[in-house]
């Protein structure tokens, strides 16, 4: 059975593009410890857990052995995901990604490891004007009639709007990595060019496969669209051809939140010769998609979340928020992460007008003021209508809500996007940026509803999605978010999910700038962290969750603030691919875990249905774990590679008993 070199990669988060910084430009080549990453960092070990929380967990080391880091940056959460392949020579490099925490500096750092224990930097791979690398980096080794040879497939999203559609790159970029320390660019920024015609959408992650027959494949998200599943041939990498979009319609979205939105993918090889493409389809669960033939992909299996949530069982439905996750070799087992970043869901009671009483399902950003550290548990008060929020736009002034009661905060709502709004042609900005404007503008509370996109074209119209942060806040406002239709309905509004826009809003379907809306009232219910799930797989078109992985503080309220993102990010599964090679590995046995401030942690998975936990690494200082990928020493061991966001890369060894 063939086996697909793979390497897996939330929630969008980048950060700033304030401030200059040395531009690196195409390829740059370093060798030997010390010398500076491309923002001139010292390689240094100190540094501390950055995020929304000041705090962090006590540094606690069981069963792991780290045998060396690598300082990559000197900003917070500017390194995310890393993938490692081993050259023809055998020689070891890892490939890891840079959010551009200054816009101008995003792409991939190469550092050799073929000694573990002294890596170096070998280079850096220069994302074009304000592109950035994300969950989308995966290095294998790929044969076919056109190309023979290591390939690094990358993702790209961008920062900021700018005039110039050439900064601005998308879709997928692949380089030829067979001299890692002399890379090739095959084809740069190709993908689906149906809404801007000039430059590909934007794509969050990617993941390739290379069959028997002799064909290469990329699975990729749209960022931009409904049909958010791309499916390209690379078969001559050089000349990808776009073969199939689809949306993965009629599957059950049975997550609190609604959001159907692809996220990341594993791709294997089944037993009977099929390909299979797992879909982290968020709140829809993980969808099983048949790929034999890419060009017209099948879906044989629909996860479905329990009513209740297993380790929460006062949160009903289940948070969500399926992220990532991987098979074990035979197909029969998947471990799925649930990337939940914030421990509260805050739904919204409409305390007057038309919808006097009614219960509105809603989130709360996990990088906010909490609301339950308002002075009374809870946030209430008048609502505005503001646009979208981007950086640079009015925002209604406070004193329009007219005056607020002595227990009364003052809220806004702006619209996520823009997205494929012909009435407003740029590029979507952050949710914090939205955040941003509306605690300048003096706002308590900023709530951002969902758009035609997030609301499948009205298939979820009460689909909300809480993102991940991309610039920095204030941290003086609450931050909540809800679906699209709400938003209509608050302001009077017919709901309408029209895709693309409407131009010119016939009909006054939108609400206008500066509508005012019902007084609302939202309080946090503690719902917990994100977690792993495990889902017997055996039978592909009835996935079943038969047990949860979880740390001590996934379900303690008294670590819901303070301690840095608790949820998990990815896992990787051993499966006896090619690049992880070497004859004292652990197939199917473990399970390694890039558990944000949670750490890095080692699972027991040989009885799935009874997972239990091995061993663990939290750093002294914090870390801020994303990345996982897994590799051999020069004897043929197992080492893991992590990457930390605000720090570089981790080289650990698990040194614990294997399981019987």
């Amino acid at each position: 059975m063939t086996h697909p070199s793979r390497q897996r990669r939330a929630t969008r988060a980048a950060l700033t593009c304030t401030a200059a910084l040395l531009l690196v430009t195409g390829f740059s080549a370093a060798s030997g410890q010390g010398v500076p990453a491309p923002d001139g960092s010292p390689d240094d070990h100190a540094h501390d857990q950055h995020g929304p929380s000041s705090g962090h967990l006590p540094g606690s080391v069981e069963n792991v052995e780290l045998l060396s880091s690598i300082k990559l940056t000197a900003h917070e959460g500017d390194i995310s995901d890393v993938s490692a392949l081993q050259t023809a020579d055998g020689r070891w490099f890892a490939y890891v990604g840079d959010w551009a925490a200054h816009c101008e500096t995003g792409g991939v750092h190469v550092v050799d490891f073929t000694d573990p224990e002294k890596p170096h930097r070998a280079g850096f791979l220069n994302s074009p004007g304000f592109g950035y690398v994300t969950e989308g980096v995966q290095a294998l080794h790929v044969e076919t009639s056109e190309f023979s040879g290591d390939l690094l497939v990358i993702s790209n999203e961008w920062c900021r709007t700018s005039p110039n559609p050439a900064n601005m790159p998308g879709g997928i970029t692949l380089w030829d990595i067979t001299e890692p320390t002399d890379p090739q660019l095959l084809v740069q920024a190709f993908g689906d060019f149906d809404i801007h015609g000039n430059r590909a959408n934007e794509s969050h992650s990617a993941i390739a496969w290379n069959t028997a027959a002799g064909n290469a494949y990329v699975a990729a998200i749209d960022n931009e669209e409904v049909d958010d599943v791309d499916l390209y041939d690379i078969t001559d990498p050089r000349n990808p051809v776009l073969i199939a979009e689809t949306r993965l319609p009629g599957v059950h979205v049975d997550g609190y939140g609604q959001e159907k939105t692809s996220h990341d993918f594993d791709v294997l090889q089944f037993p009977d010769g099929t390909w299979h493409l797992m879909v982290s389809d968020w709140d829809a669960g993980w969808i099983d998609v048949e790929v034999t033939d890419p060009a017209v992909p099948v879906i044989v299996g629909d996860f479905d979340y329990a009513e209740c949530d297993q380790v929460v069982p006062t949160a009903c439905p289940p948070e969500g928020n399926a992220h990532q996750g991987e098979w074990n070799s035979d197909a029969s087992v998947f471990v799925g992460t649930d990337e939940d970043l914030s421990p509260f869901r805050t739904p919204i009671t409409v305390l007057d007008g038309p919808l006097a009483g009614q219960r509105i399902d809603a989130g709360e950003f996990g990088w906010t003021k909490p609301v339950a550290t308002f002075p009374d548990g809870k946030v209430n008060g008048p609502t505005i209508f503001g646009g979208y929020g981007c950086p640079g736009d009015p925002v209604p002034p406070v004193s329009a809500l007219g005056p607020l009661g002595p227990d009364e905060e003052a809220i806004v709502m702006f619209q996520r996007g823009p997205v494929n709004d012909p009435n407003d042609p740029r590029n979507a900005c952050f949710f914090s940026d939205k955040v941003r404007s509306g605690e300048e503008a003096g706002y308590d509370v900023v709530i951002v509803a969902n758009h035609h996109t997030g609301a499948q074209g009205g298939e979820t119209p009460a689909a909300f999605f809480c993102g991940g942060q991309g610039s920095p806040v204030l941290g003086t406002a609450a931050g909540l978010c809800v679906g699209h239709e709400f938003m209509h309905e608050a302001f009077g509004r017919t709901p309408d999910y029209t895709l693309p826009y409407p131009l010119g809003d016939p009909g006054d379907l939108e609400p206008d700038f500066g509508d005012l809306g019902p007084r609302v009232s939202a309080q946090a219910e503690f719902d917990g962290w994100g977690y792993a799930r495990v889902v017997d797989t055996s039978n592909p078109a009835a996935p079943t969750e038969i047990a949860q992985i979880t740390i001590p503080e996934t379900d303690d309220p008294a670590f819901a603030t303070g301690f840095g993102d608790l949820a998990v990010h990815e896992v990787e599964v051993p499966r006896g691919d090619p690049n992880e090679g070497g004859p004292n590995v652990d197939d199917d046995l473990l399970a390694y875990f890039a558990w944000y401030s949670g750490g890095f942690r080692v699972v027991d998975i040989s009885d799935p249905a009874n997972p239990a936990e091995l061993g663990h690494y939290i750093d002294e200082d914090g870390n801020n774990f994303w990345g996982v990928a897994l590799a051999t020493d020069q004897n043929g061991d197992r080492i893991v590679l992590a990457s930390d966001r605000d720090y570089g890369l981790f080289i650990f060894r698990y040194t614990g008993p294997l399981p019987e």
